[in-house]
């Protein structure tokens, strides 16, 4: 069984050790660094190459926002879930736009975060449930968010928007289109150049704005 290799992200000492002691205790999880700020963060993963960072937003010298797109810089492949004490809309939106695949709070049980990480390491996207209901609540304020929806999607890229907000990942969307999961890859692609997103964390929160989440169910 390939490991999850994790890199680890946090300017305090006792979080950090205490994340690293629970993965560790993960048969499906590897640690294979830590750091204690962006710059070494920066530094790290591109020594060890990990799967997975856990990063913190708030930490000297560099902090985690500027970071995300340092680390998505040197490995597209990179796969971010923010662990963060905060949950502000701004800095949520912030960290997905730069890249950030999950965003998971502190206070998150382990279970929950421990399947996030699995989560985001497949390249789904995961958000803590307070988190989403900030960004729902937001989303559903025409005031203060303007559609994008500037381009058409055919008929087929619009089913696979709607699965990718109920969370489906491209082998659970080709199985429910009966197509090949290549061709889903294809849509998936379309979909985010169209809409001009970055990620399928971005989609999914376009897709639920849209409420085509709901109709999807």
């Amino acid at each position: 069984m390939n490991k999850i290799r994790i890199l680890v992200v946090d300017d305090q000492n006792v979080v950090r050790e205490g994340m690293v002691a629970i993965l560790s205790l993960q048969p499906d999880m590897d640690v294979v660094g830590e750091a204690e700020d962006g710059i070494q963060a920066v530094q790290l993963a591109r020594k060890t190459k990990p799967d997975v960072i856990l990063l913190d937003l708030a930490m000297p010298r560099q902090d985690g926002l500027a970071t995300i797109p340092k680390l998505k810089e040197i490995s597209s492949s990179f796969r971010i879930l923010v662990l963060s004490s905060f949950a502000e809309s701004n800095q949520v939106y912030q960290a997905i736009k730069t890249g950030a695949l999950g965003y998971m709070l502190k206070d998150t049980p382990r279970k929950e975060l421990l399947q996030a990480i699995r989560d985001v390491a497949k390249g789904q996207a995961s958000l803590h449930p307070s988190v989403a209901l900030k960004v729902i609540h937001d989303f559903n304020n025409p005031a203060t968010q303007e559609s994008q929806f500037s381009e058409h999607l055919t008929r087929r890229e619009m089913e696979t928007l709607r699965l990718i907000a109920r969370g489906l990942s491209n082998q659970e969307i080709a199985m429910a289109l009966v197509v090949h999961e290549r061709t889903i890859a294809k849509y998936v692609s379309s979909v985010l150049n169209k809409l001009h997103l970055t990620n399928r964390t971005q989609a999914a929160l376009y897709a639920i704005r849209e409420g085509m989440a709901a109709a999807a169910n």
